[in-house]
């Protein structure tokens, strides 16, 4: 990693790689044990310079947005975590009805300005804790929006340090899916095309959105956002309920009083925890409803 670390510090500056990063203080579930080296891009240039220099090294690369929607195991991450967070990667600029924005500019930042643009399509949004490159990769929706509905074309690297343009066809952009999932490629920009709307009319939407999702999910807690993937035909949350599981904890790891559907970190949680909560959940809506639930999150690391 000697050498590597060297040839790193001639392509970036020194506060934007850090070695033995703890990834407990790198994703919203605050869990997670450290990666070998985390490191901040601030461009699609030097993505391509990282993936070209991992690959000479041969070290393996994993991609993270604003870490709202993953766990990382306890024994941490091995080999460079890029993480695209919103300090170095969070740019974005109106031109027309179209919004370009760097993949670690938050969800919520690029929502206020489309509405101070008077653009329309991106309320559904607002409450979403991810970056917008994150969002394209999961395909994130709420409130019957979806990525899908605004994205026009990504920007993207190869794991050769190749450049592609993405158009929204290429995307396969379906439910908590995208290309992007198996292709390697890091995204690195994102062009939204919305339409115009009225500045009171978007706020409005907005405000109601937040209102209905400060009231239902459990933001006070460490999460990871929605932990199961919604069934077909149901609720993961309501049949987690209504298997009278609210509260259900091992060790630090806790389902969400608030919202079922959430497992939260309640103090000192680890990826342990979550897991062996997660099995124990699935288990038991299984015995009573005969449903599969499948993680939404993300389980990274070792």
């Amino acid at each position: 990693m000697d050498g590597f670390g060297k040839r790193l510090g001639e392509i970036l500056s020194s506060e934007q790689f850090i070695f033995n990063a703890p990834m407990s203080e790198h994703t919203t579930f605050k869990i997670g044990g450290a990666a070998d080296v985390l490191i901040f891009p601030s461009s699609a240039e030097e993505v391509a310079q990282i993936f070209r220099l991992a690959r000479e090294f041969k070290i393996p690369c994993t991609i993270l947005g604003n870490g709202s929607n993953v766990l990382v195991l306890d024994n941490g991450i091995r080999g460079a975590v890029l993480k695209f967070s919103d300090k170095f990667f969070g740019n974005f600029r109106a031109e027309g009805t179209k919004i370009f924005a760097g993949a670690g500019a938050k969800l919520k930042d690029v929502c206020s300005f489309a509405a101070e643009n008077n653009l329309s399509g991106m309320e559904f949004a607002c409450g979403i804790p991810g970056s917008i490159g994150g969002a394209v990769y999961m395909n994130a929706g709420a409130y019957d929006g979806e990525m899908k509905n605004v994205v026009a074309n990504v920007t993207a690297v190869s794991e050769t340090g190749e450049l592609k343009i993405f158009s929204g066809d290429e995307l396969n952009l379906g439910y908590r899916q995208s290309v992007f999932q198996t292709n390697g490629f890091a995204i690195c920009e994102v062009e939204l095309n919305l339409s115009r709307g009225n500045f009171d009319e978007i706020k409005n939407k907005m405000a109601d959105f937040t209102q209905k999702r400060e009231s239902k999910q459990p933001l006070e807690l460490p999460s990871a956002g929605s932990t199961f993937k919604r069934p077909k035909g149901y609720f993961a949350g309501t049949l987690i309920d209504n298997t009278g599981l609210k509260g259900l904890r091992v060790g630090g790891a806790m389902v969400s009083e608030k919202h079922a559907g959430f497992v939260v970190n309640v103090g000192g949680a680890t990826a342990a925890d979550v897991l062996a909560l997660i099995e124990e959940v699935k288990r038991r809506v299984y015995e009573v409803h005969g449903v599969t639930l499948m993680p939404e999150v993300r389980i990274i690391g070792e």
